[in-house]
């Protein structure tokens, strides 16, 4: 009796606190085009200020590669306002800190700040977009750095070039194809007229949304917003990329060999429907029950009870056109990388062919809860939420909506969706191999 009341108020909580996790927000666009959203919430003297730019590594030219992460970086060397190396230290000063982050169809830049530095932060966020200077020197120097990122990311990191190698493989012709860090070579042959053109195309406030989420009051504020935001003119229409893969119907077989590493892995690669349609949604279920964590069925199967694995492997990649799941392992001992695939089939088959369990599906809904729960605790992850929810998915309030759809997938959805898309014959095969060493 103790036991179901506990679990009743465990419940009833858990409902409590969805239902106050609401977010209300207002948006609306300046007559330049740029998107304004604005989050208040004064129960905390902290504000958010983040701008969203729709330009990423799929945006790039093949022969330019690694532009639009290049740029997370330039557009810190500073403006016509903020002399080179300032822009650290005035967010310092104002009792705030800075970040950014690229991937392959957006580029995002916030700033937190006690909220009586708001100013401070639209300031610097409309003098990135109104006055960058693209000069040589800053692009020098950062050439310099993101050769250095390579290296510590990539070319010297263990199992650092995976990604690389699985977007290659895993489109032809789509400009996903490449990976969002890009070539160094392409960065190094670039003139400053090649960088000036990509910032006059991608960084208009027409392709750019602006959050404020936070302690702040709504008038003025948004007379703020205009005051800075407003006077930066429109830029041109952007032409995007509209490139459809054909499917994959036969296994592709690759390999790769990696100098940093002594245990090799097995990755499968499977081209799921872009983050915005409810497939990717039931992906989304399913890595989680196979292979996200110590108590997805993999790792409890693989690393826990048979000992075959070290570790397993789960990257599942929400992006706007596809998709994608990737699940792989290091085998342990005298096991293979066949043996550790062999068991990664037989549980996606399972899955295929038998409905998960009623309590494998309760488990599953209560983590991606509290998923939701913890990604709209504060005003950061709301910024962002509602940036990408807008930008990558056409609707702010999946903010509030998401978790509804996640508890609307079945376990029959879970396993014809499983079906459709996780087929030996639709998928990658990445044998990620020590490399070999000279026989001499």
């Amino acid at each position: 009796m103790k036991k179901q009341l506990f679990s009743a108020f465990t419940m009833l909580f858990a409902i409590t606190l969805l239902s106050a996790q609401e977010v209300v927000f207002e948006e609306y666009n300046l007559d330049n085009g740029l998107h304004v959203i604005l989050h208040q919430d004064n129960s905390a003297p902290v504000v958010t200020t983040s701008v969203m730019y729709h330009v990423g590594s799929k945006d790039e030219n093949p022969d330019k590669t690694g532009f639009a992460h290049f740029f997370e970086h330039l557009l810190f060397e500073g403006t016509k306002n903020i002399d080179r190396g300032e822009w650290d230290q005035i967010t310092a000063a104002n009792g705030g800190r800075n970040n950014a982050n690229t991937f392959l169809d957006r580029t995002y830049y916030y700033e937190v700040f006690p909220s009586n530095s708001l100013e401070v932060g639209l300031w610097l966020e409309s003098e990135r977009l109104m006055h960058p200077i693209i000069g040589q020197v800053g692009v020098d120097t950062q050439k310099e750095v993101v050769q250095e990122e390579r290296r510590l990311r990539v070319d010297n990191s263990p199992y650092g070039a995976f990604f690389n190698e699985i977007l290659k493989n895993l489109y032809t012709e789509h400009p996903y194809r490449w990976g969002v860090i890009g070539s160094l070579e392409h960065l190094a042959s670039a003139t400053l007229d090649d960088f000036k053109k990509f910032n006059k195309t991608y960084y208009v406030p027409n392709n750019a949304v602006l959050v404020v989420a936070g302690d702040f009051e709504t008038a003025k504020t948004k007379k703020m917003i205009e005051d800075y935001f407003g006077p930066i003119p429109r830029g041109a229409e952007i032409q995007r990329p509209n490139v459809k893969e054909e499917p994959i119907t036969k296994t592709v077989f690759a390999k790769y060999h990696d100098p940093n590493i002594q245990i090799p892995a097995i990755l499968l690669a499977y081209r799921t429907p872009g983050q915005g349609q409810r497939d990717s949604y039931v992906i989304n279920m399913i890595s989680t029950y196979l292979s996200s964590g110590e108590s997805s069925k993999l790792y409890k199967k693989l690393v826990d009870e048979k000992k075959m694995a070290l570790q397993i492997l789960s990257v599942p990649i929400d992006a706007e056109d596809y998709s994608s799941y990737i699940v792989g392992g290091l085998p342990v001992g005298d096991n293979s990388i066949q043996d550790i695939k062999k068991e990664i089939d037989e549980e996606i088959l399972k899955l295929q062919m038998e409905l998960i369990s009623e309590k494998d599906y309760q488990k599953l809904q209560n983590k991606f809860e509290n998923q939701f729960v913890n990604a709209n605790s504060g005003v950061e992850g709301i910024a962002n939420s509602l940036a990408e929810n807008y930008m990558l998915k056409d609707d702010t309030n999946l903010i509030n909506t998401e978790i509804d759809i996640y508890r609307s997938i079945t376990r029959e959805e879970i396993m014809e969706v499983a079906k459709k898309y996780l087929k030996v014959n639709q998928r990658i095969e990445l044998e990620y191999l020590p490399e070999q060493k000279d026989a001499n």
